[in-house]
């Protein structure tokens, strides 16, 4: 599978909310990081994320733009309440080893009608 299925396939699990498909995606020793949190190592910690991430807010991944560069892709992304931002795959042996995203943590709270929580998930 190249980086631009994986990701593709990745959106299509996300907008499913499939925890356990999208951890499945990850390596075991992957690295998540979300670049509002600390990064998360390994599928646990990446599974807990969606979990919590899943558990307070509906959310939908409108694909954008997906670039490929080797064994990168890069996921730009939108959802239906207008928050936008972008996500780097590094990913070899058709699992996503290493993962980057950017986007406005207090935007989406915000946009989520979600309390501003007094620790982020990564602290």
């Amino acid at each position: 599978m190249t980086p631009r299925e994986l990701v593709s396939k990745w959106v299509e699990l996300f907008n499913q909310g499939s925890i356990e498909g999208l951890v499945n995606l990850y390596a075991n020793d992957a690295v998540n990081h979300q670049v509002v949190t600390d990064p998360l190592r390994g599928r646990g910690e990446i599974r807990r994320m969606f979990v919590v991430e899943f558990g307070r807010a509906k959310m939908t991944c409108v694909v954008e733009q997906i670039f490929e560069d080797g064994e990168w892709a890069i996921l730009e992304w939108s959802d239906p309440t207008g928050l936008r931002g972008c996500g780097f795959f590094h990913v070899q042996r058709d699992q996503i080893v290493f993962q980057r995203g950017y986007f406005d943590q207090l935007s989406f709270f915000r946009l989520q009608g979600i309390p501003i929580p007094d620790k982020y998930l990564g602290t």
